[in-house]
């Protein structure tokens, strides 16, 4: 490292802290009302007993699998950890090239340490009717899908040991801003990555789509369709893009649902578009990026730091474990978006029994838990349960307006 950069760095890294603080008072904004009351609304109340224990009987197969899958993944990585520098010895493909060797290996080893869970899970969702997929045609998509995931996984590599080059232990000072910049990039391009989509052709649905982009004071965005009936009957939507690329996207799968319950699911995407929320990701990420960087330089010192190849296993590995025990937080701040949109599509729409019928339609179409215990929503609810969502509905109507 020049004494430049020696000297330059601590005072990156003051402004880096200051910026990260100043982040998180930002973003910690909503416009859901901060003294909202939500009632302990009943999922008896909302769902037959049939459809209840039905939720509850194919979540928990799910759950196990995913607890399953999680062990499998650590154990892989902890035994790559601790021999994969010996693949270093085997390349000649420079500090760098050998540093992108041993991450497309772990990734390798991360599917197939997965692979059985995934096709557990794909049986549990063809035996309920939720997944028409072939598990040939499953595995072949997960592993030809290996091959943006190893991409996106060399740029941050390069960036890393690069700014290692420079800074040593101090790459994470420009890295995550760099990798946020990735980030950045790959939002905007988003929407051009996802396949099978093809313009909203239902007339009535695009008038509703124009009429709530005037009430949110929205421009025009365009709602696409994405054609996924021929692998699942289970329903979404999503927000994707940045200023001109900016879509919202519904799924064929969702058209088939009454005409004021997919309004509601627009007037809630809008609502994500409204209020930034796919800035605020990026943001949020840079937030959680920040300190998951600074204890991967840490737990790699004593290899070397990731100026050497040989620390690539241990720092996958450390990632894995930080997004594991940071994901309660991550996926907090995603309900907390998500309940912002609901809240705006409420007061787009003004009609919350759409809302409540579209909550529990999601619920049974997608065999989601209307309740589920709160170590697996906090560990991955990204969204609010089903009943907070219909409580939210309910306490719009009775007066949050």
């Amino acid at each position: 490292m020049t004494a430049a950069a020696r000297r330059a760095t601590p005072l990156l890294g003051l402004a880096l802290l200051a910026a990260w603080i100043w982040g998180i008072t930002q973003l910690l904004h909503t416009s859901v009302p901060s003294g909202l009351h939500l009632p302990h609304l009943r999922a008896s109340d909302y769902f037959t007993p049939a459809q209840l224990h039905r939720a509850r009987n194919y979540e928990r197969f799910v759950r196990i699998d995913y607890v399953l899958s999680l062990v499998a993944l650590l154990l892989a990585l902890i035994g790559y950890a601790l021999r994969g520098n010996r693949f270093t010895r085997e390349s000649a493909a420079g500090r760098v090239g050998t540093g992108l060797l041993l991450g497309m290996l772990g990734l390798g080893i991360v599917w197939l340490a997965q692979l059985p869970f995934g096709v557990a899970e794909l049986w549990w969702e063809r035996r309920h009717g939720i997944s028409h997929q072939g598990y040939v045609s499953w595995i072949l998509d997960s592993f030809f899908g290996l091959g943006g995931t190893f991409l996106a996984i060399c740029f941050v590599i390069a960036i890393v040991m690069g700014f290692a080059g420079l800074l040593g232990n101090r790459w994470w000072i420009p890295g995550v801003p760099a990798l946020v910049g990735v980030g950045v990039l790959l939002a905007f391009i988003s929407p051009f990555l996802i396949p099978s989509v093809h313009p909203l052709h239902n007339a009535r649905l695009l008038a509703d789509a124009r009429g709530l982009e005037q009430v949110e004071k929205l421009p025009s965005v365009p709602v696409k369709v994405q054609e996924v009936h021929t692998f699942t009957t289970a329903p979404n939507a999503e927000s994707v893009g940045l200023g001109p690329t900016r879509r919202v996207i519904l799924w064929d799968t969702l058209l088939g649902f009454p005409r004021r319950e997919v309004r509601v699911v627009i007037a809630h995407e809008l609502g994500h578009l409204k209020h930034e929320h796919i800035w605020k990701g990026l943001g949020w990420q840079a937030v959680f990026l920040l300190p998951i960087a600074f204890l991967i330089a840490l737990a790699t010192r004593r290899r070397g730091g990731l100026y050497v190849p040989e620390a690539v296993p241990l720092a996958l590995l450390v990632f894995v474990v930080l997004q594991l025990a940071s994901s309660p937080l991550q996926n907090a701040v995603s309900s907390r978006m998500e309940a912002e949109a609901d809240w705006t599509a409420l007061g787009a729409t003004r009609d919350p029994a759409a809302a409540t019928a579209l909550f529990k339609r999601l619920s049974t179409t997608s065999l989601a838990d209307p309740s589920p215990p709160g170590w697996w929503q906090g560990l991955t609810g990204d969204h609010p349960s089903i009943m907070r969502r219909i409580e939210m509905s309910r306490a719009w109507e009775v007066g949050g307006r």
